[in-house]
């Protein structure tokens, strides 16, 4: 088959288009063609290396993936050969009490096609039958691509987490990021306020078209100072963080009393610094958030399927043009999903 591997870490250029084995499924997985497969910012964590992960080399990314079934296990009783599927990205052991409870992204073992196995850049890829979802009828394969490890990922932080509710003010960093295009939508669903931060005009005014209240241009304006503006001096109930070391302090500072910030990522550095008399003064709660259950998963298919939430793919690349893709995310030149399609 064809893929895009790394050989070794690197910059975009240690991609390469390549022949690469096909996967040979084991006794409980399917085999799935690949049609489209989205990026996200762990693919460009992976290929650059990161301290104490071990990734297996050579590496194919790509968590987010839509396709059609090649092949099943023999027990499988739903899907056949010819499916249109999704992916459920996220891999448990399925048998802890973690998993048991419909917890898996707290698993032992857990970890991410894409990441610790191999993933969606190439034409062919093995998955466990048990997290093959049927595509939404009417997707095309990149819309269906780009939803899955993004909106869970989001509903986990505002639901799960954050318990987002009605009359909420809730301010998501970055709408341009996957991520950040998901949760406006999922703390509008539910009923919130949302205060959105982009980079410039056009992006700005694609947040405002997905459901956000009000915008901030984070390059040119203070956000804390707008948020300040915008709330009374109240604040906000809810933040939504996922930049990491830029943002950190303001996000603290940007909370009402009693608010809640929820982060699922450090995209500018992992080490911050936090004014501890915030979090006790105003009795403040930090919550980390790592994907999603399987059953939220589902639950984000269904609102896809009702017309309640919708796609956002900013642009399609041919497999091939991979580090092309993920050169225009680390620039930070997109709105939503990039996806590659096979």
């Amino acid at each position: 088959m064809k893929a895009v591997r790394f050989h070794r870490h690197g910059g975009p250029e240690v991609l390469q288009y390549e022949e690469a084995p096909d996967p040979a499924p084991n006794s409980d997985e399917a085999l799935v063609r690949v049609k489209a497969c989205a990026l996200n910012h762990l693919d460009i964590w992976a290929r650059n290396g990161l301290p104490s992960v071990e990734i297996p080399l050579p590496h194919i990314s790509g968590s987010d993936i839509a396709g059609v079934v090649e092949s099943v296990p023999d027990e499988e009783a739903e899907l056949r050969k010819g499916d249109e599927v999704i992916v459920n990205p996220g891999i448990g052991c399925g048998r802890c009490e973690r998993c048991l409870a419909g917890k898996d992204d707290q698993c032992r073992d857990y970890t991410i096609i894409g990441y610790g196995v191999d993933g969606g850049y190439a034409e062919l890829v093995k998955v466990r039958r048990t997290h093959l979802i049927r595509k939404p009828v009417g997707m095309t394969f990149p819309e269906a691509a780009s939803f899955p490890l993004v909106f869970e990922t989001a509903y986990h932080m505002l639901t799960t987490k954050a318990k987002v509710a009605p009359g909420d003010t809730v301010l998501v960093l970055a709408a341009n990021s996957g991520v950040g295009s998901a949760a406006i939508q999922v703390a509008k669903l539910f009923g919130a306020r949302v205060i959105a931060t982009a980079g410039d005009a056009e992006k700005m005014e694609k947040a405002r078209k997905l459901g956000a209240d009000e915008t901030i241009d984070h390059y040119k304006q203070d956000v804390l100072a707008e948020v300040r503006k915008l709330t009374e001096k109240r604040g906000v109930d809810v933040v939504v963080e996922h930049v990491g070391k830029a943002t950190w302090q303001g996000s603290v500072k940007a909370l009402a009393k009693g608010g809640r910030l929820v982060t699922c990522g450090a995209t500018t550095g992992e080490e911050v610094v936090t004014d501890l008399r915030y979090v006790y003064n105003r009795e403040l709660t930090v919550y980390g958030s790592f994907m999603a259950g399987m059953g939220e998963l589902l639950e984000v298919v269904k609102l896809f399927k009702d017309g309640r939430l919708k796609t956002v793919v900013d642009s399609v690349y041919p497999l091939e043009k991979a580090a092309e893709a993920q050169g225009r995310m680390e620039g930070s030149r997109h709105f939503g999903k990039i996806v590659l399609e096979v």
